[in-house]
């Protein structure tokens, strides 16, 4: 039997659904959530094998939802099914988590289907949210700033993290204080989309700046 919990702001949708999938022995529906903070809730209480997810929903949305549901219960698939095809929206859900991105528009036995294949981690995509996604995989990555966005100053500051140094030290060497040291650091990871002083060490060393 697979577990079944549907998140959809609105009720009449969840009752059709429910009466949609009615006829399919195989599937129990669960639990019912209106927005994507209920939905985690009965995630870690019901413990769903399948999520039936809308994206649109006041509160918390389908794809924060999403993120919360499959923290709770991680062994959960998530299905998006959305009236929205907003290839916007694709990408942001994958990421989140969710397996399958499908319309409402869908037949009740097309749903039954994508649910039976999603327990088996078997992914469904709307041709909308299939397009979407081969348009992200085959996509040039974006550059990464580059060393002409970078100020003198922090150029200098750049390289004696690359040398090791610690704020103190770089400040002592400047002449600046160390809370300007900081300052330039939080720039540098701002300009060049790192996360840590490593990572623009690393950087700098890849570029040839020390």
């Amino acid at each position: 039997m697979i577990r079944l919990l549907i998140v959809d702001d609105h009720k009449m949708v969840r009752e059709g659904l429910k009466i949609y999938l009615s006829t399919e022995p195989e599937i129990q529906v669960v639990g019912e959530a209106e927005n994507g903070e209920e939905a985690a809730r009965l995630a870690a209480e019901l413990r769903p094998d399948v999520i039936l997810m809308d994206l649109i929903m006041p509160g918390v949305d389908g794809i924060e939802g999403t993120k919360r549901c499959l923290a709770a219960c991680p062994e959960t698939r998530v299905i998006v099914l959305t009236s929205m095809p907003d290839d916007e929206l694709v990408v942001p859900a994958i990421r989140a988590g969710a397996l399958s991105y499908i319309l409402k528009d869908i037949s009740a036995d097309e749903l039954a289907e994508t649910i039976k294949k999603a327990v088996s981690g078997k992914p469904t995509l709307h041709p909308v949210a299939a397009q979407r996604m081969m348009q992200e995989l085959t996509a040039p990555p974006k550059p990464r700033p580059g060393v002409d966005e970078i100020s003198p100053r922090e150029m200098e500051v750049l390289r004696l993290i690359a040398q090791g140094l610690s704020n103190k030290e770089i400040g002592d060497r400047l002449f600046i204080g160390e809370r300007t040291v900081k300052t330039h650091v939080s720039h540098l990871l701002e300009k060049l989309q790192l996360q840590d002083r490593t990572q623009l060490a690393i950087y700098a060393l890849q570029n040839k700046l020390v």
